[in-house]
């Protein structure tokens, strides 16, 4: 078709037109969904039924330069769960959107205790309205390798890989749904020297593991529980790295080092899994910075400073992900604390260790500022609190205790946020048990 004798009007219209048509998909993955009936909608009013794990992309497109919003229109039932989306809404910039992510969660059903001692994972199952802890058949579980220190399950709670200190590999395992029981899959993977905490992403795609030997993060690609390592892994980081925390939308990562008394932050590409170091980092903490802990929004970061015995608490910065000390840290945490978590609301930091040695300590967190103040007295738990989690439910704490081989138990009170010790706690583990995840 020949333009060149068209009116400028009919061209200009057809530019338009053109324009009208350049549209981009929106999209991303759900991870954790065992019920049935979620519904999302986007900005368009389309609404899309999701029925299980995995990739969705909603069937009309947005065109460049708009807005879009991905949110949850229905939650699924049988069971209740509550879908979060992260990276939800922003504006269609000519590409396609891929990295929403919805994560699913439920009252936690399984409990999984790596005991460095003993060289096994202990596995209970979690009765959801009193917290008790019931061992699961077949526990505890080999874990392949000496040493075993850290332990992560992946979002959709399909397998679990551990963390071998003395071996220098990651073991995983398929977990029987239903059960919790663990199966060793294929030969452990090796890491750098000395690893010492890792975590799986929330879409599930990517492992990360500290290397405490070799100050260095190992990254891996995740294919069906499989593990193969990305290119340009290991990545450097401070010296003597600890542990492991990203945000809710998987698009940073940060490490604690520990001789460093540092926090190293990377952006991670949701294509690929590689990490590329943020401006600024890393960032100061407190000596001994042992532990970190994200809010459910992201906004926050919480690190426990075993040496300083203080709590360092960051912002986070929305589009790099840096991280700036908020007014008032870091906070007097009185002894060695060894470990921090937020619960799913985003209310409330709990520190092992913290206020007394063998204790729990509460602290209410200041929605505006992110800012900590104590919620109620310390309570008691076992010889050297190591690893503390919340349940995904926001119903109860579990603590790992290193030294007297158990785990501690406390229900959270609505609210106040307020630690109680629940009936027949602590639960008998394997030999120094170190680290505590729950699903």
């Amino acid at each position: 078709m020949n333009t060149s004798r068209l009116p400028l009007l009919a061209l200009a219209l057809l530019a338009l037109a053109a324009c009208d048509l350049t549209k981009y998909d929106v999209g991303g993955t759900v991870t954790g969904l065992s019920g049935s009936g979620l519904v999302l909608e986007d900005n368009l009013g389309d609404e899309l039924s999701v029925t299980g794990d995995g990739i969705f992309t909603f069937s009309s497109a947005v065109k460049d330069g708009d807005a879009y919003s991905v949110t949850v229109s229905t939650q699924p039932s049988n069971p209740t769960q509550t879908c979060t989306v992260h990276n939800g809404s922003g504006t269609i910039d000519k590409a396609a959107v891929t990295h929403v992510i919805v994560t699913c969660t439920e009252a936690g059903q399984f409990a999984y205790v790596v005991n460095q001692d003993s060289n096994d994972v202990s596995v209970f199952a979690i009765n959801a309205t009193t917290g008790y802890l019931t061992p699961v058949s077949g526990s505890p579980f080999a874990a392949g390798g000496t040493t075993p220190v850290a332990v992560a399950v992946d979002p959709n709670g399909a397998y679990a890989y551990v963390a071998n200190n003395g071996a220098n590999t990651v073991s995983v395992f398929s977990i029987a749904a239903g059960t919790g029981a663990l199966t060793q899959v294929g030969e452990p993977v090796a890491t750098g020297t000395a690893p010492i905490a890792l975590t799986v992403d929330p879409s599930g795609a990517y492992l990360y593991v500290a290397n405490q030997g070799s100050n260095n993060l190992s990254a891996y690609a995740i294919s069906s529980g499989q593990l193969t390592e990305l290119t340009g892994s290991p990545v450097s980081v401070g010296a003597g790295p600890s542990a492991i925390g990203v945000d809710p939308g998987g698009n940073f990562l940060y490490v604690t080092n520990y001789t460093d008394g540092t926090v190293s932050a990377f952006t991670i590409d949701a294509a690929t899994g590689a990490l590329s170091g943020i401006s600024g980092s890393p960032f100061a903490a407190g000596a001994g910075a042992n532990s970190i802990a994200i809010d459910p929004t992201g906004t926050y970061a919480y690190v426990a400073n075993e040496s300083a015995a203080t709590i360092t608490a960051f912002s986070i910065a929305g589009t790099t992900g840096a991280l700036s000390p908020i007014s008032g840290s870091p906070y007097d945490a009185g002894s060695a604390v060894q470990a921090v978590a937020v619960d799913p609301a985003g209310a409330h930091v709990y520190a092992a260790n913290a206020t007394a040695a063998n204790g729990v300590a509460a602290f209410t967190i200041t929605p505006s500022s992110g800012a900590l103040t104590s919620a109620g007295s310390n309570v008691a738990a076992g010889s050297l609190p190591a690893s503390l989690v919340v349940d995904p439910a926001g119903t109860f704490a579990y603590v790992a205790n290193f030294d007297s081989n158990a785990v501690s138990v406390y229900s959270i009170a609505g609210g106040t946020g307020i630690l109680s010790a629940v009936t027949s706690s602590p639960f008998l583990t394997g030999s120094a048990p170190r680290s505590i995840v729950v699903h």
